[in-house]
This record gives C-alpha cells, sequence and structure tokens, in this order.
C-alpha cells in the first residue's frame, strides 16, 4: 500500500542545516568543536560510538584521511567523512545482499541503454568539500558522469542522481534523516530506503516527505530511470529461502 508521509524537518547539528543551503561546490564551514562525546554523537546522528573512528581525533579528519583509511590494504571498514570524524558505515550481510541485488538490477536496466554507472557502498562521493558519504547503492546518470571525468578529480564532487539505502541495526532515524538532507542538497533527485526488518521502501523525492512501499508494491525509476519497475517483494525474496 503507498502511503504518502510528511516528515518533520530533521533537527541537529549545524552541519545538517548547512547543507540544506550550501552551494555543492563550497566547503562546509566547520562546526563547534563538541564538548563530550554526547554531542558528537548526537550530531552524527545518536549513531553508537563503536562505529566513530578515534585516528585521526574526531573534528580533525581530512579528505586526505579518509581516502588513506579507504583505499589502506588493512581497512577493516569503509569509512564517511563528516564533520571532520571518520565514521564507519553500518552494514551486515543481509543489507549487503539487499544492496548487490539493487545495483544488479538497477546495473541491467542502465547499462544497455547507457544511461549511467551503479555504485556499491565503496562508492564515495564528495558531496561538498569536507564531506564525503557513500550511500549503500547510488546511480549517476551518464550527464554527470562526463562532469566528473573532465574535472578529474579523484572522488566525484557530485551526488548521485538516485541514492540507495538499506537500514541497519545500527544506523539511526537521525542519522538517515541527515544523510537525505545532504543528498537532495548535492543533487539527488531521488532516494530509496529499504528497511529489510519491515520489508518496506520509502520513496523520497524531497528528504521531508516520502512514499512508503510494502510488498504488494512496485518501485519505479521516476524521471531518474523512467521504465525501471521493481516489485519490492523481489527486494526481499532471499530471506524465505
Amino acid at each position: 500500500m503507498k502511503l504518502p508521509i510528511d516528515l518533520p524537518r530533521p533537527m541537529g547539528s549545524s552541519a545538517m542545516s548547512v547543507a540544506t543551503t550550501t552551494r555543492r561546490h563550497e566547503p562546509v564551514p566547520a562546526p563547534p568543536r563538541p564538548e563530550t562525546l554526547a554531542d558528537l554523537l548526537k550530531r552524527l546522528g545518536g549513531i553508537p560510538a563503536s562505529r566513530v573512528r578515534l585516528h585521526p581525533p574526531p573534528g580533525t579528519a581530512t579528505e586526505e584521511d579518509a581516502i588513506r583509511s579507504n583505499e589502506s590494504p588493512f581497512r577493516t571498514a569503509i569509512c564517511e567523512l563528516v564533520d571532520g570524524t571518520l565514521v564507519e558505515k553500518a552494514m551486515g550481510w543481509e543489507e549487503s545482499a539487499i544492496a548487490i541485488l539493487i545495483a544488479r538490477l538497477l546495473g541491467n536496466f542502465a547499462e544497455p541503454q547507457e544511461l549511467g554507472i551503479v555504485l556499491g557502498s565503496d562508492g564515495m562521493l564528495r558531496l561538498v568539500p569536507g564531506l564525503m558519504r557513500a550511500p549503500d547503492v547510488s546511480f549517476v546518470a551518464s550527464g554527470r558522469l562526463k562532469r566528473y571525468k573532465q574535472g578529474g578529480e579523484r572522488y566525484p564532487s557530485i551526488g548521485a542522481d538516485l541514492a540507495v539505502e538499506v537500514v541497519s541495526k545500527s544506523n539511526t532515524k537521525a542519522e538517515i534523516a541527515r544523510k537525505l538532507v545532504e543528498y537532495f542538497a548535492a543533487g539527488t533527485r531521488l532516494a530509496w530506503v529499504v528497511d529489510p526488518k519491515k520489508e518496506t521502501v520509502r520513496v523520497h523525492r524531497t528528504p521531508g516527505s516520502f512514499v512508503l512501499l510494502d510488498s504488494g508494491d512496485t518501485l519505479d525509476g521516476g524521471d531518474v530511470l523512467p521504465g525501471l519497475r521493481i516489485p519490492v517483494q523481489k527486494l526481499f525474496e532471499f530471506k524465505g529461502a
């Protein structure tokens, strides 16, 4: 059943409110340094402390630190760069299986038509200088991809046209809400928030409102991937295998 729902505007860190108004190519102003660990975790969306890297110290990490961490042969987790802090991405085997399935379905649709590329959870995007995110699945349309290639950047300074987040146990509502604000501020046009536990998908065309789909509904690509249709039930079929 499709249920349109409006969300209250996300509250919290200054970085989140900045993301709604900052141009994509302007650096994110440094937020006030948190006084306590609790302040830091709240700013990051109430995430578990176990996902916060302490080296380099929170608030001091740079894009170079994020690149070094993610390209290290000893990497144990993918890290995003948020408010000068390296934050480990949350992902379990079930969430990974769903993300890979979505990536495959998007690729099978987009690649024959040369519509763009599909990235996985290690496809880091530089939303603005100092803010690096890696959606669980991203689709970047060919037009944006050409502009990135012309710029010659190591990581693209673009948002995904379609961003997908598969909710894991350590993701919080505030964290996902913040990510959506940042994605759409960077140019995302469509976002799916997949909940494996509830077997639902939230379809966002803005950060603050969504349509809720369940197993009887069908996802579509909207104006990002016209003609794409995926039964929601297909995303969770492996759970009954």
